[in-house]
Protein backbone atom coordinates (compact mmCIF):
# COMPACT_ATOMS: atom_id res chain seq x y z
CA UNK A 1 0.00 0.00 0.00
CA UNK A 2 1.38 3.41 -0.92
CA UNK A 3 2.06 5.78 1.98
CA UNK A 4 -0.47 8.39 0.78
CA UNK A 5 -3.18 5.71 0.58
CA UNK A 6 -2.34 4.53 4.08
CA UNK A 7 -2.43 8.03 5.59
CA UNK A 8 -5.79 8.77 3.95
CA UNK A 9 -7.28 5.44 5.06
CA UNK A 10 -5.81 5.34 8.57
CA UNK A 11 -8.26 7.74 10.25
CA UNK A 12 -11.25 5.47 9.71
CA UNK A 13 -9.57 2.60 11.54
CA UNK A 14 -8.23 4.82 14.29
CA UNK A 15 -11.57 6.57 14.80
CA UNK A 16 -13.31 3.21 14.95
CA UNK A 17 -11.04 2.30 17.88
CA UNK A 18 -11.73 5.61 19.58
CA UNK A 19 -8.93 8.02 20.37
CA UNK A 20 -10.28 9.90 23.39
CA UNK A 21 -11.29 13.49 23.86
CA UNK A 22 -9.57 16.35 22.13
CA UNK A 23 -6.82 18.37 23.75
CA UNK A 24 -8.94 21.49 23.49
CA UNK A 25 -7.32 24.86 23.03
CA UNK A 26 -8.20 28.41 22.01
CA UNK A 27 -6.11 30.53 19.66
CA UNK A 28 -6.49 34.09 20.89
CA UNK A 29 -6.87 35.43 17.37
CA UNK A 30 -10.45 34.25 17.85
CA UNK A 31 -10.70 37.08 20.40
CA UNK A 32 -8.53 39.63 18.60
CA UNK A 33 -10.90 42.55 19.15
CA UNK A 34 -11.36 42.19 22.90
CA UNK A 35 -8.43 44.35 23.99
CA UNK A 36 -7.90 42.22 27.10
CA UNK A 37 -4.76 41.60 29.12
CA UNK A 38 -3.04 38.21 28.95
CA UNK A 39 -4.57 37.40 32.34
CA UNK A 40 -8.09 38.25 31.19
CA UNK A 41 -7.63 36.05 28.11
CA UNK A 42 -6.52 33.18 30.34
CA UNK A 43 -9.47 33.65 32.69
CA UNK A 44 -11.95 33.61 29.79
CA UNK A 45 -10.38 30.53 28.20
CA UNK A 46 -10.33 28.68 31.53
CA UNK A 47 -14.04 29.47 31.96
CA UNK A 48 -14.72 27.75 28.65
CA UNK A 49 -12.69 24.64 29.40
CA UNK A 50 -9.51 25.29 27.38
CA UNK A 51 -6.49 23.19 28.27
CA UNK A 52 -4.23 25.13 25.90
CA UNK A 53 -4.14 28.85 25.17
CA UNK A 54 -2.32 29.83 22.01
CA UNK A 55 -0.93 33.38 22.13
CA UNK A 56 -0.45 33.59 18.37
CA UNK A 57 0.95 37.14 18.42
CA UNK A 58 3.04 39.13 20.90
CA UNK A 59 0.24 41.68 21.34
CA UNK A 60 -1.91 39.08 23.08
CA UNK A 61 0.87 38.38 25.58
CA UNK A 62 1.23 42.07 26.34
CA UNK A 63 5.01 42.13 25.98
CA UNK A 64 8.08 39.94 26.33
CA UNK A 65 9.54 41.30 29.56
CA UNK A 66 10.78 38.48 31.80
CA UNK A 67 8.82 39.53 34.90
CA UNK A 68 5.61 39.85 32.88
CA UNK A 69 6.05 36.48 31.18
CA UNK A 70 6.64 34.83 34.54
CA UNK A 71 3.33 36.27 35.79
CA UNK A 72 1.56 34.98 32.65
CA UNK A 73 3.13 31.54 33.19
CA UNK A 74 2.03 31.44 36.82
CA UNK A 75 -1.50 32.60 35.99
CA UNK A 76 -1.80 29.89 33.33
CA UNK A 77 -0.56 27.24 35.73
CA UNK A 78 -3.13 28.34 38.29
CA UNK A 79 -5.80 27.46 35.73
CA UNK A 80 -4.07 24.23 34.64
CA UNK A 81 -3.53 25.71 31.16
CA UNK A 82 -0.63 25.00 28.81
CA UNK A 83 0.66 28.08 27.01
CA UNK A 84 1.78 28.23 23.38
CA UNK A 85 3.23 31.41 21.90
CA UNK A 86 3.69 32.73 18.40
CA UNK A 87 4.77 35.49 16.06
CA UNK A 88 4.24 36.44 12.43
CA UNK A 89 6.66 36.32 9.49
CA UNK A 90 10.23 35.05 9.77
CA UNK A 91 10.82 35.37 6.01
CA UNK A 92 12.71 38.63 5.26
CA UNK A 93 11.39 38.74 1.66
CA UNK A 94 7.73 38.20 2.58
CA UNK A 95 5.21 41.01 2.32
CA UNK A 96 4.16 40.55 5.94
CA UNK A 97 7.70 40.64 7.40
CA UNK A 98 8.34 43.63 9.68
CA UNK A 99 12.03 44.69 9.45
CA UNK A 100 11.47 47.40 12.08
CA UNK A 101 11.50 44.64 14.70
CA UNK A 102 14.99 43.46 13.74
CA UNK A 103 16.27 40.69 11.53
CA UNK A 104 14.23 37.52 11.18
CA UNK A 105 16.80 35.66 13.27
CA UNK A 106 16.70 38.29 16.01
CA UNK A 107 12.91 38.27 16.15
CA UNK A 108 12.72 34.48 16.31
CA UNK A 109 15.49 34.31 18.93
CA UNK A 110 13.52 36.67 21.19
CA UNK A 111 10.52 34.38 20.94
CA UNK A 112 12.59 31.30 21.74
CA UNK A 113 13.85 33.03 24.89
CA UNK A 114 10.26 34.02 25.74
CA UNK A 115 9.08 30.43 25.29
CA UNK A 116 11.57 29.29 27.92
CA UNK A 117 10.34 31.88 30.43
CA UNK A 118 6.62 31.33 29.87
CA UNK A 119 6.94 27.54 29.60
CA UNK A 120 5.68 27.19 26.02
CA UNK A 121 6.79 24.03 24.18
CA UNK A 122 6.61 25.68 20.76
CA UNK A 123 6.94 29.00 18.97
CA UNK A 124 4.54 29.40 16.07
CA UNK A 125 5.75 31.43 13.10
CA UNK A 126 4.74 31.98 9.48
CA UNK A 127 6.34 32.55 6.10
CA UNK A 128 3.86 35.21 4.99
CA UNK A 129 0.48 35.22 3.27
CA UNK A 130 -1.27 34.86 -0.11
CA UNK A 131 0.60 37.85 -1.58
CA UNK A 132 3.86 35.89 -1.54
CA UNK A 133 2.55 33.26 -3.96
CA UNK A 134 2.37 35.72 -6.86
CA UNK A 135 5.04 38.28 -5.94
CA UNK A 136 8.06 39.12 -8.08
CA UNK A 137 10.09 36.94 -5.73
CA UNK A 138 9.33 33.27 -6.49
CA UNK A 139 7.69 31.28 -3.70
CA UNK A 140 10.65 28.89 -3.71
CA UNK A 141 12.91 31.83 -2.79
CA UNK A 142 10.63 32.80 0.09
CA UNK A 143 10.77 29.20 1.31
CA UNK A 144 14.56 29.19 0.98
CA UNK A 145 14.82 32.40 3.02
CA UNK A 146 12.53 31.00 5.72
CA UNK A 147 14.69 27.88 5.92
CA UNK A 148 17.80 30.07 6.30
CA UNK A 149 16.19 31.85 9.24
CA UNK A 150 15.29 28.56 10.88
CA UNK A 151 18.70 27.01 10.40
CA UNK A 152 20.34 30.10 11.88
CA UNK A 153 18.59 29.46 15.21
CA UNK A 154 18.66 25.65 15.19
CA UNK A 155 21.14 25.21 18.03
CA UNK A 156 19.31 27.80 20.12
CA UNK A 157 16.00 25.97 19.66
CA UNK A 158 17.47 22.57 20.48
CA UNK A 159 19.36 23.88 23.51
CA UNK A 160 16.11 25.35 24.80
CA UNK A 161 14.26 22.07 24.25
CA UNK A 162 11.67 23.78 22.05
CA UNK A 163 10.34 23.47 18.49
CA UNK A 164 9.27 25.95 15.84
CA UNK A 165 5.78 25.37 14.41
CA UNK A 166 5.41 26.89 10.93
CA UNK A 167 1.82 27.58 9.93
CA UNK A 168 0.20 27.23 6.52
CA UNK A 169 -0.83 30.85 6.85
CA UNK A 170 -3.20 33.13 4.96
CA UNK A 171 -2.87 31.25 1.68
CA UNK A 172 0.94 31.25 1.58
CA UNK A 173 1.77 27.53 1.55
CA UNK A 174 -0.07 24.43 0.44
CA UNK A 175 0.48 21.30 2.48
CA UNK A 176 3.16 19.72 0.32
CA UNK A 177 5.09 23.03 0.24
CA UNK A 178 5.09 23.32 4.02
CA UNK A 179 6.16 19.68 4.27
CA UNK A 180 9.13 20.45 2.00
CA UNK A 181 10.03 23.51 4.10
CA UNK A 182 9.97 21.47 7.32
CA UNK A 183 12.04 18.61 5.92
CA UNK A 184 14.57 20.99 4.38
CA UNK A 185 14.98 23.02 7.56
CA UNK A 186 15.11 19.94 9.80
CA UNK A 187 12.21 18.09 11.36
CA UNK A 188 14.27 17.61 14.54
CA UNK A 189 13.34 21.18 15.51
CA UNK A 190 10.70 22.34 12.99
CA UNK A 191 7.14 21.11 12.59
CA UNK A 192 3.72 22.33 11.50
CA UNK A 193 1.05 24.49 13.02
CA UNK A 194 -1.70 23.12 10.82
CA UNK A 195 -4.57 25.49 10.06
CA UNK A 196 -7.80 23.92 8.77
CA UNK A 197 -9.18 27.17 7.35
CA UNK A 198 -6.18 28.48 5.46
CA UNK A 199 -6.07 25.66 2.87
CA UNK A 200 -9.26 27.02 1.31
CA UNK A 201 -7.35 30.30 0.77
CA UNK A 202 -4.83 28.28 -1.24
CA UNK A 203 -7.32 26.22 -3.35
CA UNK A 204 -6.57 23.13 -1.26
CA UNK A 205 -8.93 20.65 0.40
CA UNK A 206 -8.21 20.85 4.17
CA UNK A 207 -8.25 17.06 4.31
CA UNK A 208 -5.39 16.93 1.79
CA UNK A 209 -3.46 19.34 4.02
CA UNK A 210 -4.03 17.16 7.08
CA UNK A 211 -3.11 13.93 5.28
CA UNK A 212 0.12 15.57 4.08
CA UNK A 213 1.19 17.28 7.31
CA UNK A 214 -0.08 14.91 10.02
CA UNK A 215 3.37 13.41 10.78
CA UNK A 216 4.80 16.91 11.31
CA UNK A 217 2.01 18.52 13.35
CA UNK A 218 2.97 20.23 16.60
CA UNK A 219 -0.21 22.26 17.12
CA UNK A 220 -3.21 23.58 15.22
CA UNK A 221 -5.63 26.38 14.38
CA UNK A 222 -9.10 25.06 13.54
CA UNK A 223 -12.16 26.63 11.90
CA UNK A 224 -14.72 25.70 9.26
CA UNK A 225 -15.04 26.90 5.65
CA UNK A 226 -17.74 27.10 2.99
CA UNK A 227 -16.73 26.71 -0.67
CA UNK A 228 -18.94 26.90 -3.77
CA UNK A 229 -18.82 27.24 -7.54
CA UNK A 230 -19.10 30.59 -9.32
CA UNK A 231 -19.10 31.43 -13.06
CA UNK A 232 -15.46 32.54 -12.68
CA UNK A 233 -14.33 29.50 -10.67
CA UNK A 234 -15.12 29.30 -6.96
CA UNK A 235 -15.62 31.38 -3.83
CA UNK A 236 -15.34 30.74 -0.11
CA UNK A 237 -16.03 32.06 3.36
CA UNK A 238 -14.72 31.10 6.77
CA UNK A 239 -17.53 30.17 9.15
CA UNK A 240 -18.36 29.05 12.63
CA UNK A 241 -17.71 25.35 13.26
CA UNK A 242 -20.38 23.19 11.64
CA UNK A 243 -21.61 25.88 9.26
CA UNK A 244 -19.26 25.13 6.33
CA UNK A 245 -19.13 22.29 3.80
CA UNK A 246 -15.57 20.92 4.07
CA UNK A 247 -16.72 18.12 6.43
CA UNK A 248 -15.00 19.70 9.42
CA UNK A 249 -16.39 17.05 11.77
CA UNK A 250 -14.43 14.32 10.02
CA UNK A 251 -11.41 16.64 9.82
CA UNK A 252 -11.39 17.10 13.59
CA UNK A 253 -11.81 13.36 14.16
CA UNK A 254 -8.96 12.63 11.74
CA UNK A 255 -6.80 15.19 13.50
CA UNK A 256 -7.47 13.60 16.87
CA UNK A 257 -6.61 10.18 15.44
CA UNK A 258 -3.52 11.13 13.43
CA UNK A 259 -2.12 13.76 15.81
CA UNK A 260 -2.90 12.38 19.28
CA UNK A 261 -2.01 14.65 22.16
CA UNK A 262 -1.61 17.74 19.97
CA UNK A 263 -3.67 20.82 20.78
CA UNK A 264 -6.81 21.33 18.72
CA UNK A 265 -7.15 25.09 19.13
CA UNK A 266 -10.16 26.92 17.74
CA UNK A 267 -9.28 29.98 15.66
CA UNK A 268 -12.73 31.19 14.68
CA UNK A 269 -12.82 33.86 11.99
CA UNK A 270 -16.06 34.54 10.12
CA UNK A 271 -15.35 36.35 6.86
CA UNK A 272 -16.98 37.79 3.79
CA UNK A 273 -16.71 36.11 0.40
CA UNK A 274 -13.30 35.54 -1.19
CA UNK A 275 -13.32 34.75 -4.94
CA UNK A 276 -11.01 32.34 -6.77
CA UNK A 277 -11.35 33.06 -10.51
CA UNK A 278 -9.43 30.00 -11.62
CA UNK A 279 -10.94 30.00 -15.12
CA UNK A 280 -8.75 33.03 -15.79
CA UNK A 281 -5.24 32.04 -16.98
CA UNK A 282 -3.49 34.72 -14.90
CA UNK A 283 -4.91 33.21 -11.70
CA UNK A 284 -2.58 30.23 -12.11
CA UNK A 285 0.59 32.32 -11.84
CA UNK A 286 0.41 31.61 -8.11
CA UNK A 287 -0.42 27.89 -8.44
CA UNK A 288 1.57 26.49 -11.36
CA UNK A 289 3.01 23.64 -9.28
CA UNK A 290 -0.33 22.51 -7.80
CA UNK A 291 -0.93 18.85 -8.76
CA UNK A 292 -4.17 18.26 -10.65
CA UNK A 293 -5.26 15.50 -8.26
CA UNK A 294 -5.02 17.87 -5.30
CA UNK A 295 -6.89 20.69 -7.01
CA UNK A 296 -9.58 18.21 -8.07
CA UNK A 297 -10.38 17.53 -4.43
CA UNK A 298 -10.83 21.25 -3.76
CA UNK A 299 -12.98 21.60 -6.89
CA UNK A 300 -15.15 18.68 -5.73
CA UNK A 301 -15.98 20.55 -2.51
CA UNK A 302 -16.93 23.63 -4.54
CA UNK A 303 -19.19 21.55 -6.80
CA UNK A 304 -21.25 20.45 -3.80
CA UNK A 305 -21.37 23.88 -2.17
CA UNK A 306 -24.16 26.44 -2.26
CA UNK A 307 -23.59 30.20 -2.56
CA UNK A 308 -23.62 32.12 0.71
CA UNK A 309 -24.47 35.70 1.53
CA UNK A 310 -21.64 37.62 3.14
CA UNK A 311 -22.15 38.60 6.74
CA UNK A 312 -22.07 42.36 6.99
CA UNK A 313 -19.29 43.88 9.04
CA UNK A 314 -20.77 44.57 12.47
CA UNK A 315 -20.83 48.03 14.03
CA UNK A 316 -17.66 48.74 15.99
CA UNK A 317 -19.48 48.50 19.32
CA UNK A 318 -20.83 45.06 18.35
CA UNK A 319 -17.67 43.49 16.91
CA UNK A 320 -16.08 42.21 20.13
CA UNK A 321 -19.30 40.60 21.34
CA UNK A 322 -19.78 38.92 17.96
CA UNK A 323 -16.28 37.41 18.15
CA UNK A 324 -17.20 35.83 21.48
CA UNK A 325 -20.48 34.56 20.09
CA UNK A 326 -18.73 32.99 17.08
CA UNK A 327 -16.20 31.27 19.34
CA UNK A 328 -18.71 30.13 21.96
CA UNK A 329 -21.03 28.77 19.27
CA UNK A 330 -18.10 26.74 17.93
CA UNK A 331 -17.26 25.42 21.40
CA UNK A 332 -20.91 24.40 21.78
CA UNK A 333 -20.65 22.57 18.43
CA UNK A 334 -17.66 20.58 19.70
CA UNK A 335 -19.62 19.60 22.81
CA UNK A 336 -22.75 18.72 20.82
CA UNK A 337 -20.62 16.35 18.73
CA UNK A 338 -19.13 14.79 21.88
CA UNK A 339 -15.63 15.97 21.06
CA UNK A 340 -15.07 17.63 24.44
Amino acid sequence: MQRRTFVAAAPAALMAQGSGKLKFGIDLFSLRGQGWTAFEYLDYCAKHGAKVVHFSEIRFLGGLEKAHLEKVRDHARKHGIEVEIGMLSICPTAARFDPKQGTAEEQLARMIDASVIVGAPIVRAVLGDWRDRASDTPLDKHIENTVKTLRAVRSRVLDAGKKIAIENHGGDLQGRELKMLIETAGKDFVGACIDSGNPTWAIEDPHVTLETLAPYVLTSHVRDSAVWRTPEGAAMQWTRMGEGNVNILDWVKKFNALCPGKAMSLEIIVTGTRPFPYYQPEFWKAYRTTPAWEFARFAAIAEKGKPRDSRSAPPKERAAALEREDLESSIDWLRANQLL
